[in-house]
């Protein structure tokens, strides 16, 4: 028996949560308007800030190939393996004070090494020998610079200085005609949603905490007992009304 009751219970409780869920889809439903009124503001309210007042970025890439012939005979197996290995080595090297600062006095930056450290971003494309340069600034014309002068130093500087052949150029950087941020669009889109998400959960958070009876069978579900009899939200305003009118006959 008491097995029995148990599941009778478990299945009450989930014919409530069904329940539940219905009732919140038609409640949110009822508020369709202002949910989309709360998408499309949000959508429009984040794309404005992220045109007006948020600064574009301009990115400017640039490639090295890291094997070059030993001699001037075709490329073998060892320069393949050097290439390999160096990669790491001159992804590195490229990050040192003194390129950084050779490259902010020749094109008359305003940055510091630290700052300019953020700008930049150096790494192998994926297992190649190939080392991509990648910059991002305010300045499209900048980044496209600072870029190419980081290729021709791995090409020219790196090689003296690491003792090893001098690696090619497969890509110098050419000027941006996009912003690489703010992606508006995406912008647009989330605070649009994040909008109708807000709204939804406050949407959601009132309706589970409103515990007046609505209907009949609010009062059937909660306590399993029928009510006897039910009185009409009219049919209370129409017996106010008369008592009302009693009243003011009898002032007479």
């Amino acid at each position: 028996m008491s097995q029995t009751n148990e599941k009778n219970q478990s299945v009450q409780m989930d014919d409530e949560a069904e329940i539940d869920l219905l009732e919140l889809f038609y409640y949110l439903r009822k508020r369709l308007v202002w949910l989309v009124l709360a998408f499309i503001i949000g959508g429009i309210i984040v794309g404005t800030v992220s045109y007006y007042l948020i600064t574009p970025k301009y990115e400017a890439t640039a490639k090295v190939y890291m094997v070059s012939a030993s001699s001037d005979s075709l490329i073998n197996l060892s320069d393949l393996n050097l290439g390999t290995s160096l990669s790491e080595d001159y992804e590195e090297m490229l990050r040192i004070r003194p390129i950084y600062e050779k490259i902010i006095e020749e094109l008359d930056l305003d940055y510091t090494y630290e700052d300019f450290q953020k700008l930049i971003e150096i790494s192998t494309v994926g297992n190649t020998r190939v080392l991509q340069i990648t910059v991002e600034t305010e300045d499209p014309e900048e980044s496209k610079n600072i870029a190419n002068l980081l290729a021709d130093n791995a090409e020219n500087y790196l090689p003296d200085l690491m003792e090893t052949s001098e690696p090619n150029v497969a890509e110098y950087a050419i000027l941006p005609e996009k912003p690489s941020s703010p992606d508006i669009v995406m912008n647009t889109m989330i605070g649009a949603i994040a909008a109708l998400v807000l709204l939804g959960g406050i949407f959601t958070v009132r309706f589970v905490m409103d515990d007046t009876f609505k209907s009949a069978e609010d009062v059937e579900r909660i306590f399993g007992v029928m009510p006897l009899t039910v009185i009409p939200e009219s049919g209370s305003k129409e017996l106010k009304s008369k008592k009302h009118r009693k009243k003011r006959k009898k002032r007479r």
